[in-house]
């Protein structure tokens, strides 16, 4: 039978992990994630994990070390945040090229400079286009069972990508929960037999060169590049199929149905719309069954997959609305915008109306999103309906 628990977001995530029966876990501590590393540490301690628990020097050691285990047949666990993953970066970067299908929570924390340890989602954001699939949790019980599905997903033939399962620092990795954990042999049936390395592999049955040098402007050099930058970006529109797939399995299974791509929320009549992402969602559902009580026709739009991004989901779901505000807990600095207010005005170009849409940036390092800043934001954004301009982001929490 299933097991009830109380735990926070870190916690979560190392049940997520243990149950999905990783060969190789290593990790380095860094805040908010480091009760992430003891947790998984006492489970492998407690014969809870099989694991092997790789005690290594830091980040860039942590996932080159889970490349040659993945490489050789592994299935891996590793987590980080911040500057953490900053220091990940260069294997980071390489894993998607691999086509390794791992997965790595991101705890997701502001960035450096001013110095700050507290949530944002400035981090994970940063990384959008490195070639990894982003999913992002809302609650405790989600960061658990979204774990295993990402394994799922990652290790279909037809996606083999890496998978970051991002839940925001603070909010969730300290947030305590009720989380259900589900029987053991439901999360093996639900994976199955694990294949990580048919396509590439450190097996001396199997000699090949892993990542030769590739490119140049001669001989197969150009169309062998295309053909590895075309297969990912094929390998990552697979994974909008397969990741409704999973979800649908996981729920079928496990009674807990998770909107795969986006959730829609009391769209079915709505004039306006906010668009959320992580655990900010919460309040943000509660801002607008205020103003429904109040006879405003606003919705929501929460963002479960971040990358591959759910374009034509996206652009359906606002596409009878009069106006849209996007709230984000980073920010675009190029742009002057958040991130996720970019992409979603990319998707609302294929509609064949323009549908007017501003940014509200709040939650930075640490900072509350409350029901009164989503408030603001749909008085505003009805504003925005009405006809009046939005040439400037709104920062939520810049008179707190």
């Amino acid at each position: 039978m299933s097991k009830v628990i109380v735990c926070d977001g870190n916690e979560a995530a190392a049940w997520g992990a243990c149950l999905s029966r990783p060969d190789m876990v290593a990790v380095y501590p860094i805040t908010p994630q480091s009760s992430l590393v003891e947790y998984l540490a006492k489970f492998i301690a407690e014969g809870k994990m099989t694991a092997d628990l790789m005690d290594v020097e830091g980040e860039h050691s942590v996932l080159s070390v889970l490349h040659g285990a993945c490489l050789a047949g592994a299935r891996t666990y590793s987590a980080t945040s911040a500057q953490g993953l900053a220091y990940m970066f260069e294997p980071y970067f390489r894993t998607p090229g691999l086509r390794l299908p791992m997965v790595v929570s991101l705890v997701t924390r502001d960035s450096v400079s001013p110095t700050c340890v507290w949530g944002g989602q400035q981090d994970a954001m940063t990384v959008k286009e490195v070639g990894w699939i982003h999913m992002y949790c809302e609650t405790q019980q989600e960061i658990c069972d979204t774990i295993p599905i990402a394994y799922k997903v990652a290790e279909n033939p037809d996606v083999m990508l890496p998978v970051n399962v991002n839940h925001d620092g603070n909010y969730l990795s300290y947030g305590v929960a009720r989380v259900e954990l589900p029987d053991q042999e439901i999360v093996d049936s639900f994976l199955g037999e694990k294949n990580v390395n048919w396509h590439a592999c450190l097996d001396p049955e199997r000699p090949m060169a892993v990542d030769p040098l590739t490119g140049g402007a001669g001989g197969v050099g150009p169309s062998t590049f295309v053909r590895y930058r075309k297969g990912l970006c094929n390998g990552m529109q697979e994974a909008l199929r397969v990741i409704e797939e999973a979800h649908e399995d996981w729920g079928r299974r496990t009674g807990r149905y998770w909107s795969p791509l986006i959730e829609e929320y009391r769209m079915e009549d709505a004039e306006t719309a906010l668009v959320t992402i992580g655990s900010m969602t919460g309040a943000a559902k509660d801002a607008v069954d205020e103003a429904r009580l109040d006879g405003n026709k606003v919705g929501l739009v929460k963002i479960k997959t971040f990358r591959p991004f759910p374009i034509a989901r996206i652009a359906k779901a606002l596409s009878k609305v009069k106006a849209i505000g996007v709230v984000d807990r980073a920010v675009n600095f190029g742009w002057n915008c958040g991130p996720v207010f970019q992409e979603v005005l990319g998707a609302l170009y294929h509609l064949p109306v323009r549908i007017p849409a501003m940014s509200f940036i709040g939650g930075l390092a640490g900072a509350d999103i409350t029901v009164e800043h989503f408030t603001t934001a749909i008085l505003r954004t009805n504003r925005l309906a009405a006809g009046e301009m939005a040439s400037q982001p709104v920062w939520l929490n810049e008179n707190d």
